[in-house]
């Protein structure tokens, strides 16, 4: 099953494709990040860890969420960050 340092792993590498390619911004989807690192969809999902990781790197002032299931937990929950990100 994929951990938490997977799907981060999994996510900071989308980001820097994003960078690398010029892009400003990157729509990231947890589905697609999921699907990426494994076991999705699967009895033995790790959905909610993967949305977590997502939102752990949402910063509000420059990252827009696009799509938010009500549970803040779904397949479906899409974020636009901002690339390259700030500095802490």
């Amino acid at each position: 099953m994929p951990t938490a340092d997977e799907f981060k792993m999994e996510l900071h590498r989308m980001i820097y494709e994003a960078m690398q390619q010029g892009n400003q911004t990157v729509d990231i989807n947890s589905g697609e990040l999921h699907r990426r690192v494994g076991d999705y969809p699967g009895a033995n999902h790790r959905m909610p860890v993967c949305c977590d990781v997502m939102l752990q790197s949402f910063i509000p002032e420059h990252d827009v969420i696009l799509e938010e299931p009500p549970s803040r937990q779904g397949a479906s929950l899409t974020i636009r960050y901002v690339v390259p990100r700030p500095e802490p």
